[in-house]
């Protein structure tokens, strides 16, 4: 089974959990938290993906980065450390993410820059997205500069790369093919 089906279902599992228990907010509000931290260190996503590192020391690093999260989160975290599927936990809150605001009726898209959208871009973005979806959506801006410029649009299953460093990889395979 690929990492991103078993992403789906843990996410899924802990969807059904906190609607069952009434805390889809509070789990969001967490995996949101979840999803930036580990975004934003590499050294945390280098532990988690460790197998040096024993799952009771990721356990216990995770339960004092989000303390004070919600019970559903915290039993989310400690089935993933004894299933030996922590590595995947970014993957699993970004699903979370994206299956609540479906659930919500809204999606979200996920738009990888290499400069911050100003207000005019979003716009435009969240225009051409609601044309294609027909839905209502959220945008996300995660900024990247490996990509040299263009942007890559991510909206659930779906991605479209306009990327700089894309389009130059393409350009560098068609070339090395022909030789």
């Amino acid at each position: 089974m690929s990492e991103s089906r078993a992403a789906l279902r843990y996410a899924k599992a802990i969807l059904d959990m906190a609607k069952e228990k009434k805390a889809l907010t509070a789990v969001e509000k967490d995996m949101r938290s979840i999803a930036a931290t580990i975004s934003d260190s590499k050294e945390l996503r280098d532990v988690l993906a460790s197998p040096v590192v024993s799952g009771s020391s990721k356990r216990n690093a995770l339960a004092e980065i989000f303390k004070g999260s919600d019970a559903i989160t915290e039993g989310s975290i400690s089935m993933l450390v004894d299933n030996k599927r922590i590595g995947m936990l970014n993957e699993v809150a970004l699903k979370y993410i994206i299956l609540n605001e479906q659930l919500k009726g809204k999606g979200v898209a996920y738009v990888t820059t290499a400069v911050p959208l100003n207000a005019e871009m979003e716009k435009k973005v969240l225009k051409q997205v609601a044309n294609i979806t027909g839905d209502e959506v959220t945008i996300e801006n995660k900024i990247d500069e490996s990509i040299i410029g263009g942007f890559i649009l991510r909206i659930g299953d779906l991605q479209y790369d306009a990327s700089i460093v894309n389009k130059l990889n393409n350009i560098k395979r068609e070339f090395s093919n022909s030789l």
